[in-house]
């Protein structure tokens, strides 16, 4: 990624910690926004895929720096959005729309939610995605929507399953931003990757999501991804 070095990633999950690690292995420095780091840190439990509490993984991330929102988004260049679909835009406000204003965010989030059990619901879809609504919210921000169509692992490396050639999309309004994008996606080693438009066709990455749940309890693994044949 050519020029970008100071990384914001908003979200301590498994997605958030699996991109911060492997764009600081790449040579990046990543701070990690939460809301309130005293609060995150505190936390002793595991998650519900048996990940550690945050502090005892940052332990094993001596490079890697917990920050509240606003100060996550002030001292970046790029930002990724991985955290909780409903979670999106209040972090975001968090941080701040000055601080947020003329940046490119990768937005990996889906709207989805599992507070009816599973397999969980779209909590927007057809007409709308949380994808635009993510630049409505914040019309100076660059959004692109990449990366929400396969699991953390792989998205930090696609030889992860076969051969690594299969399908990653793009989609956004701003065409640097998506070029920022793609950079980012190369340095993974992505190599097929798609654009697919304007910030509207989030909509279909983001509709795929109740298949992905289905194909991960149809195979009992989420280590899968889609090829786009021609």
């Amino acid at each position: 990624m050519t020029g970008i070095t100071k990384i914001g990633v908003f979200g301590t999950g498994a997605v958030g910690r699996t991109v911060g690690a492997k764009l600081t292995e790449l040579g990046h420095s990543v701070v990690i926004g939460t809301r309130d780091p005293a609060a995150t840190l505190a936390r002793t439990d595991t998650d519900h895929f048996g990940n550690p509490p945050l502090k005892v993984w940052l332990e094993t991330q001596p490079k890697i720096r917990l920050a509240p929102f606003a100060e996550a988004a002030a001292q970046a260049e790029l930002l990724v959005n991985a955290t909780v679909g409903h979670g999106a835009i209040p972090a975001l406000e968090a941080a701040g729309a000055a601080n947020l204003s003329g940046k490119v965010l990768l937005d990996i989030s889906n709207p989805l939610d599992f507070s009816k059990g599973f397999p969980p619901f779209l909590t927007v879809c057809n007409t709308d995605s949380l994808g635009e609504q993510i630049q409505r919210a914040f019309p100076s921000l660059r959004v692109v929507k990449t990366l929400n169509t396969v699991t953390a692992a792989i998205m930090v490396n696609p030889k992860a399953v076969a051969s690594g050639d299969h399908t990653i999309f793009v989609s956004g309004n701003d065409a640097e931003a998506k070029k920022t994008a793609t950079e980012v996606l190369q340095s993974f080693g992505w190599t097929d990757i798609v654009d697919l438009g304007d910030i509207t066709t989030a909509r279909g990455t983001e509709m795929y999501l109740p298949l992905w749940v289905r194909l991960m309890s149809a195979t009992k693994t989420p280590m899968f991804s889609i090829k786009l044949v021609k």
